[in-house]
């Protein structure tokens, strides 16, 4: 094992993996707030397109989305983020991160307004604050502090799912995993190494989500 770790770039490839979970979940939950805010709109056609946008990106595998940026929207459509392809690869797994996890951020997001009681929206809009008034300044802090919960359960799913960019030929920890695999022997060992480096990811930040959500939940 020593002599496998001193041959390959562990730590890089989990720096990778951090690095692409960081920037996807920034990108989800811009987009996520952007689409939450189109499904709960007074606009018939607003919510339509938000409603449309959840159930057609959550019902798509990732792994599919994954494939589709790279074979589809990279070669066929000629969509390249940057000339350099491992770059160019790294950018579009942050994006397709982005996009499939902002539909569980909407989610995420809308329970939290759910959990809202309707006065609040009908007192904003009884002294005169317009629906976007009413969204940043009484609907969405209350959101998201009643959505830490499942926004955090969205971000560790998000660190795991990071594994499916090694579909791609992203050099990320699954990535480095597979290429130890199929080069070396010690298959279970090396299985193990790596759910130990997840583990040390996802535990920490599960531990301090459900810390952060008891101080900040919303007496009701």
């Amino acid at each position: 094992m020593g002599d496998i770790l001193s041959r390959y770039d562990l730590l890089g490839a989990f720096w990778l993996t951090i690095q692409l979970a960081f920037w996807s979940a920034l990108g989800a939950l811009v987009i996520g707030t952007i689409v939450a805010i189109l499904r709960v709109s007074p606009v018939p056609v607003l919510r339509l397109l938000g409603t449309s946008y959840v159930n057609l990106v959550r019902n798509t595998p990732l792994t599919l989305l994954m494939v589709f940026s790279i074979l589809g929207a990279s070669f066929v459509l000629g969509l390249q983020i940057s000339d350099d392809f491992t770059t160019n690869l790294f950018y579009w797994a942050i994006i397709v991160l982005s996009i499939y996890h902002a539909a569980f951020v909407c989610e995420a997001l809308r329970s939290g307004v759910n959990t809202i009681p309707a006065g609040q929206a009908e007192a904003a809009r009884s002294i005169g604050l317009t629906f976007t008034q009413s969204l940043t300044e009484v609907l969405l802090p209350q959101a998201f502090r009643g959505a830490i919960a499942p926004l955090g359960s969205t971000l560790i799913a998000l660190i795991k799912n990071t594994t499916v960019a090694a579909v791609i030929g992203a050099a990320d920890a699954a990535g480095l995993m597979a290429r130890i695999i199929e080069n070396e022997t010690g298959t279970v060992a090396v299985f193990a190494l790596f759910a130990t480096g997840f583990v040390i990811l996802t535990l920490p930040l599960g531990i301090w989500i459900t810390s952060l959500s008891r101080k900040l939940v919303v007496k009701r």
